[in-house]
Order: structure tokens, then C-alpha cells, then sequence
């Protein structure tokens, strides 16, 4: 390897590691506040991963340059405007979407929506205009840190080693490794938090502590939202939330005078509803006086690239299909980069099934189960192989990374490959690789505070526990500490709370009205009663999920499910 040059961790998760090379070992940069000198430990297994080293065309090793072929004659052949281009994040580097740009000038169809944030995102951008996080000295300077629905010292493990000497409370209906370290655990039902929210609002009007300003700035919105918190009787949210109002009461004690961030995490907003889940958290962090502060704020997953001009996209009127609901047979031809969707995407048993009905191109750095489906498969460089920038959506630093060791032969950066294309195509050139990363290393976005907030001031949500049945599991998902999405080791366990009445090791079948699989239980007391447990990665959790579109951001919806278990 190159000593001293930079290199950008390139994978999906918060804290956007900025690495170097010393004595020929990758560490943490030390000038970066968030890697501070270290590194995590997916970072870690990320080196260990055993790459692709050639492409593989009806299951037989090819060489590059062969496979640059096929893929060029089927493009010809086809009709454009019925294939498709699907992403995933397996590499968050701002070169990575130069493919886009192909497949954009191709005529491709495009996807809309998420698998992972859409639904919250837009909730917080209908109440304040952008998705953007506060700048991270803010989270540093609070007093409290209320952890909703976040495993924030898995999950960001970096920024949390910044804060980790605070006073921290926990909403999430499973005890996750962040719960056990706060001095309050509220131990939500699952999709409630819509209702805590508002139930947090009203007693933080009972007691005194709204943000009088704040409030006096945006008084017609925030009226029509506490209108909201006095529709029903405060005992009733006992009932329906799980959480005793004597812990209402201690979390309003605690957080009093004092200076509070709010990082919430993807599962709250994983309904159908998501938008307005995550919107009425942020309507009672805006009540409580948490906005527009010198310290605290509130974190979710924010736009990347808020404030840059992306120096790769180009605009087109491409059709476009919500992620949540590909129909993979739909098109002649699919290409699939930097994605895993037979584990990640839900429902998989109709993308296995849509998959086996198309020509499947693979753009991947290691064989994963998606693979298994491709007529052709094209091994991308390794990160440590080729230049990029980095942008964090959990921090406003960037990360950087420099070629430290040669690609291997047979395989191909994202940036090369959509080159080759549009050469090949006579398209409108990308500009240079050097004149994108300068933009980035040149351009400074200031943070700015949201100008406009805009309280949610109706609610429309359908509860799940208003079909559930004393049979029912609710489906909850979660990160593990040693795996990332579908990467590294996955565990394939279903979590099931002792009052359950399954036992270790006991087989199960679970059946949801989308499908059905067996899993093996692992029984836990940091499970919620009556909550099924996977982590994210398990290889069968999507049989049971709805490839169903939410009500407002094209995203998927995992958790709006309920589960019948029994023994297999």
C-alpha cells in the first residue's frame, strides 16, 4: 500500500469513517473529529472481505474485457426503456452514481423512494424543507441525548464514543446495547411513538416547559398540533404505548433546564404511515425548545448532499417505479450495482422470482445472494482502488479517498465502467474524476438553521395493534454490532421474549399474509412481549414483508406486519 494517502470507508452507516495508511496499515485519521484515531469494527471486517476477482457470465469465469461486451451488445439489443437500473448502498462514495448518469442518457427505467429512510425523511423535510442535521458540535454540547429508536453506540459508534459520558434516555421496544446504558428505558409498543410524541407534548404543556418563543414564532401550527395531543384521555396513551406516565413524568424531570439532542433511528418510520410518525417526533422536539438552539437538535439520516451540486447527475425524463415494488419480470434487462436485493428488498420471494424471468447484471465487489441470480456478473474495484469522496449523512464532515493499492486486472470502478459506456453509446460525457473530487475538496457547505418550521397539524395513522390479535408477533427489525445490512456475519435467528412459550433452538414457522419461513428461536429477555426479533441481514426475514409501497415517499414499509408463529 501508498503510505500517507487517504482513504474514505465507503460504507452505508453514519459515522462516514476518514482511514489513512501508516507504515502500510490502514487506521483512523486523527484529523477527523468523528474517526478520532479509530477505527469500528466494520471497517475492520470490510478489509477482510474477499473481493471478486473476475466476471462470471452463465456461471463460467470470463475475463473483463469480454464481459464489457456482452453487457455493451445486450444494451444494443434491448429496448431501453424496458430495462432497469437498480442501486443499492453498498458503496456511498459521491463517484459511485456515475453509472446513474449512463443508464439516465440510456433511457433506463429509475427507482424512486428507499429501503432504509424515505418515509421519515420526508417527514422531516414537510416540517422543515430540508433533511439536514445540525452540526455535530451541538450533539457534543447537549446535556441529554434521548436515543429513539437507534442503537446509537452500534449504529454510530464513532459519534457516540464523542458523547458517550452523557446523561442518555432510550425509546425502543427492544433493549438494545444504547437502553441498557441510559438512565431511563421506555419500552415502547411497536409503531406508538407517534402517540408518546404527542403524549410527551401534552405533559410538556401541563408542566411549563414549552418553547414559549419558538412557539410564538409559529403559533398557528403549533396550535393545530397540540390540538391533536387532547383528543383522547392521557390515561388512555398508557394502554396503547406500553409506557407508564410515571416515566413520562421522570423523562420531563430529567431533561428540564437542560440541554437536549434527540438522534432518532430508521425504525420508527418503517409503516405505512412513516412520514407522519417522524413528524410528529419532530413537532415534540420543536414544542419542547430542542430546535434552534445554541446545543441539541435533533439527528436523523440526513441528505448527504444538502448544499452540494451533485457533479454527476445529469437530468432525464426517465420513468421511474417506487423501490418497495419492482417487479423485476417487468424488464428484458436488470442491472443491479452496489446491491443485494434478494436479502435487502422485500418480499423475496417475488424478487427470486422476478429475477429468474430477466437478464440479471450484477456490478458488485463481492459475490452475494443477488449473484445467484445473474446471467452475468462484473466485479467493481475494491475502494482501496480508486478515488472518491465520502459525504456523511450523520455529520457534516467529508472523507476522501486516494488510490493506496492497484486494481486487480479483471475488474472495473463505477466511474470507468460509465465512461466505457458512454463512449460506447456516443453519449454526453461525465466530467473528469479530478475536477469532481476538487469541486468537493473546494466547496464549503455551511449548515445553516431550517428558516421555516411547520408543525404537523393533522394526523391520519391507522395503529397496528387495532388488528392484532393475542396471537400476533409484531415484526421488529434491528442492526447488529457484527454485521451491515446483509454484509459480513448475519445472523439468521428470530429473538422471541421468554413469555413467548418457544424455546432455544425450537424450529418455527412464521407466516405473515406475504409469505412464510422457518427460523430458529433465540429467546431473549431484551425482546419486547409479543415482538418477533431479526436482525437486519437475516436471509429470510423479507419472506415475510409487503413489497408495498408507504403512503407518501415510494419507500418500503417492513414493519407494517403482523406475525402468526408456531412450531414447524
Amino acid at each position: 500500500m501508498n503510505s500517507n494517502k487517504k482513504v474514505a470507508c465507503p460504507m452505508d452507516c453514519y459515522d462516514a469513517c476518514q482511514a489513512e495508511v501508516v507504515d502500510n496499515n490502514i487506521k483512523g485519521s486523527k484529523d477527523n473529529i468523528v474517526t478520532s484515531g479509530k477505527l469500528c469494527v466494520n471497517f475492520a471486517q470490510l478489509l477482510k472481505e474477499d473481493n471478486l476477482k473476475n466476471p462470471i457470465f452463465d456461471n463460467k469465469e470470463i475475463s473483463l474485457d469480454e464481459s464489457l461486451e456482452i453487457l455493451s451488445e445486450k444494451l444494443k439489443e434491448a429496448d431501453s426503456s424496458n430495462t432497469l437500473f437498480y442501486t443499492g448502498s453498498g458503496n456511498l462514495g459521491v463517484l459511485q452514481n456515475s453509472t446513474k448518469n449512463f443508464f439516465t442518457q440510456y433511457g433506463s427505467v429509475l427507482t424512486k423512494g428507499s429501503l432504509c429512510d424515505g418515509g421519515g425523511g420526508l417527514g422531516i423535510e414537510q416540517g422543515r424543507t430540508a433533511v439536514v442535521n445540525p452540526p455535530i458540535e451541538k450533539l457534543i454540547d447537549s446535556d441529554i441525548i434521548i436515543v429513539w429508536g437507534r442503537n446509537f453506540s452500534v449504529t454510530s459508534s464513532h459519534m457516540y464514543n464523542l458523547v458517550k459520558d452523557k446523561t442518555f434516555i432510550t425509546i425502543d421496544p427492544i433493549k438494545t446495547d444504547i437502553a441498557k446504558k441510559s438512565k431511563i428505558h421506555m419500552q415502547i409498543n411497536p409503531k406508538t411513538d407517534y402517540e408518546l410524541a404527542l403524549l410527551l407534548t401534552r405533559f410538556t404543556h401541563m408542566q411549563d416547559m414549552e418553547d414559549e418563543e419558538f412557539l410564538e414564532e409559529y403559533t398557528e401550527g403549533s396550535e393545530w398540533f397540540f390540538d391533536i395531543t387532547r383528543n383522547r384521555p392521557v390515561v388512555s396513551y398508557e394502554a396503547t404505548t406500553g409506557i407508564p406516565l410515571s416515566q413520562v413524568n421522570e423523562l420531563l424531570e430529567l431533561v428540564e433546564n437542560k440541554k437536549v439532542s434527540i438522534v432518532v433511528g430508521l425504525g420508527v418510520q418503517k409503516y405505512f404511515e412513516g412520514a407522519q410518525i417522524l413528524r410528529c417526533i419532530d413537532s415534540f422536539a420543536a414544542y419542547l425548545g430542542v430546535h434552534k438552539k445554541d446545543s441539541g437538535g435533533v439527528w436523523y439520516l440526513s441528505d448527504s448532499g444538502y448544499g452540494y451540486e451533485n457533479q454527476v447527475k445529469i437530468a432525464g425524463k426517465n420513468k421511474k417505479v417506487s423501490v418497495a415494488e419492482v417487479d423485476f419480470s417487468s424488464y428484458d434487462l436488470v442491472f443491479i450495482q452496489g446491491g443485494n436485493p434478494v436479502v435487502s428488498a422485500p418480499n423475496t420471494k417475488s424478487v427470486i422470482e422476478g429475477l429468474k424471468n430477466s437478464f440479471v447484471v450484477c456490478f458488485t465487489t463481492t459475490y452475494n445472494d443477488t449473484c445467484e441470480y445473474a446471467d452475468l456478473v462484473i466485479p467493481s474495484s475494491s475502494f482501496l482502488s480508486k478515488r472518491d469522496v465520502r459525504l456523511s449523512y450523520g455529520h457534516e464532515y467529508k472523507a476522501f479517498s486516494e488510490i493506496v493499492e492497484p486494481a486487480l486486472e479483471n475488474t472495473i470502478s463505477e466511474y470507468k465502467l460509465a465512461t466505457y459506456l458512454i463512449e460506447k453509446f456516443g453519449f454526453k460525457s461525465l466530467k473528469s474524476e479530478n475536477e469532481i473530487i476538487d469541486y468537493y475538496k473546494n466547496t464549503n457547505v455551511v449548515h445553516e438553521e431550517f428558516e421555516t418550521f411547520e408543525f404537523i397539524e393533522e394526523l391520519d395513522i391507522e395503529p397496528l395493534y387495532k388488528n392484532k390479535t393475542s396471537s400476533n408477533f409484531y415484526l421488529i427489525t434491528g442492526k447488529s454490532k457484527n454485521s451491515l445490512n446483509s454484509q459480513f456475519t448475519i445472523d439468521n435467528h428470530v429473538y422471541l421474549h421468554p413469555s413467548s412459550g418457544f424455546k432455544n433452538e425450537d424450529n418455527v414457522k412464521i407466516t405473515s399474509p406475504y409469505g412464510e419461513a422457518v427460523f430458529t428461536v433465540m429467546i431473549s429477555e431484551d425482546i419486547k412481549e409479543q415482538c418477533a426479533f431479526f436482525y437486519t441481514g437475516n436471509k429470510k426475514t423479507n419472506y415475510l414483508t409487503p413489497n408495498k409501497a408507504d403512503e407518501e415517499s415510494f419507500s418500503a414499509m417492513f414493519q407494517e406486519v403482523l406475525l402468526e408463529i408456531e412450531l414447524s
